[in-house]
């Protein structure tokens, strides 16, 4: 086993963790989808046929982020501690498109899903830090082109980001911890059987069990506020 300084944890959280601050999730019973069709909002077609009724859907979630008081939590914070006084490397993967855990203090972090605060242009595919609405009219800052502008976002049918980096870490981690997903999400859910046939530790923390809660060798369930910080505070303390 190499030392603490050498060993790497990748940390990878879904909505499950940003519920608690006021979030909703995707997938629960009264989720986001279950109001809303996946097709009509969150695919490449959507935006194609009715650009403005996507762009309305994300700028309100957008406001949510802007305008409310959402910050981030319990387990947000202590995440960031543990980048902070980790001797190796600490990566967070996030499915989620908030801002929660650079609010939280986290650094080293890869937004794998995208970011509801910026745009990318279609036509120069600059992307900008954006905290106002999108509409067709919008017009790009970098090129001036009008009706180009997207929220910076993966939808369904698209590559999620930075895959070849989440990869490799992930192969190179000596302990990977799933937070608040569903486990039915791929390539996200397949992080952890990577894992673990590169040799690491594999924790599930969650509100209840993922669909592949088997493939972890270690499982604890309960509100992501009080199982995160504690399970931080024994790596912290004990080591892997």
């Amino acid at each position: 086993m190499t030392g603490q300084s050498e060993q790497s944890i990748v940390v990878l959280t879904g909505a499950g963790i940003s519920k608690e601050s006021g979030l909703d999730t995707f997938r629960d019973a009264d989720g986001i989808w279950s109001k809303v069709n996946i097709e009509d909002v969150a695919t490449p077609e959507a935006f194609q046929r009715n650009p403005q009724r996507v762009q309305e859907f994300y700028n309100s979630r957008r406001m949510q982020l802007v305008n409310s008081n959402v910050t981030p939590n319990a387990a947000h914070i202590a995440l960031a501690k543990l980048e902070r006084e980790w001797h190796g490397i600490v990566t967070i993967v996030t499915q989620n498109i908030d801002n929660l855990h650079e609010l939280g203090g986290s650094e080293n972090l890869i937004h794998m899903h995208g970011e509801l605060l910026k745009a990318r242009c279609a036509t120069c595919q600059i992307t900008h830090s954006w905290q106002k609405n999108l509409s067709i009219k919008t017009t790009c800052p970098s090129c001036s082109e009008r009706n180009t502008l997207r929220p910076h976002v993966v939808w369904f049918g698209e590559m999620p980001l930075e895959m070849d980096k989440i990869h490799r870490r992930v192969d190179e981690c000596s302990l990977f911890i799933s937070i608040g997903t569903s486990g039915n999400v791929y390539p996200a859910a397949g992080f952890v059987q990577q894992a673990i046939s590169a040799g690491a530790r594999a924790v599930e923390l969650n509100l209840e069990p993922s669909e592949g809660a088997t493939f972890f060798s270690e499982t604890r369930y309960g509100a992501a506020t009080d199982i995160v910080p504690a399970f931080i505070d024994e790596v912290l303390e004990n080591g892997l």
